[in-house]
């Protein structure tokens, strides 16, 4: 199983493993969104390129990045040289906004949770604050600040 966690592993209690805060989906999301950003200046960055880079079928590419281009992150070009460039500028994205546009598509996921006192009035609760938290950190993270930490990896 992939570590998909973004907190380094010494934050932990010695032996444990850490807590997942991010599905695969939402790192691919992410990258993505960066991959366009520092990669899309001259020509829009194809779904295929993006796949290889990411060493990915494109089947498990085009869904995220139709999700991103429905929320305006993205903008999809047609044609022979087209692809994908940013919707917005760098420093209006956020890794929150990414998060939020691929993660439209499963707000379904609400109807299998538990309808009881406890999981309502103490956990939910609970969770949604985490939940608060952990958006408004992702709201101070731009596809700027990202794009300029991966630059710096050429």
């Amino acid at each position: 199983m992939t570590d998909c966690s973004i907190l380094p592993s010494d934050s932990f209690a010695p032996g444990a493993a850490p807590m997942p805060l991010l599905s695969r989906k939402g790192i691919l999301a992410i990258a993505a969104v960066i991959d366009v950003a520092i990669n899309s200046h001259s020509r829009p960055v194809s779904a295929r390129a993006l796949a290889m880079r990411h060493k990915l079928p494109p089947r498990h590419l085009e869904p995220v990045l139709q999700a991103l281009v429905r929320e305006g992150i993205l903008r999809g070009v047609r044609g022979p040289h087209g692809g994908y460039t940013l919707a917005r500028e760098h420093h209006r994205v956020s890794a929150n906004d990414i998060l939020r546009a691929i993660g439209a598509d499963e707000d379904a996921e609400d109807s299998l949770l538990p309808d009881s006192p406890l999981a309502n009035d103490v956990v939910k609760p609970a969770l949604v604050e985490a939940e608060r938290t952990f958006s408004a950190a992702l709201g101070r993270i731009s596809v700027e600040d990202m794009a300029k930490s991966a630059q710096a990896l050429k």
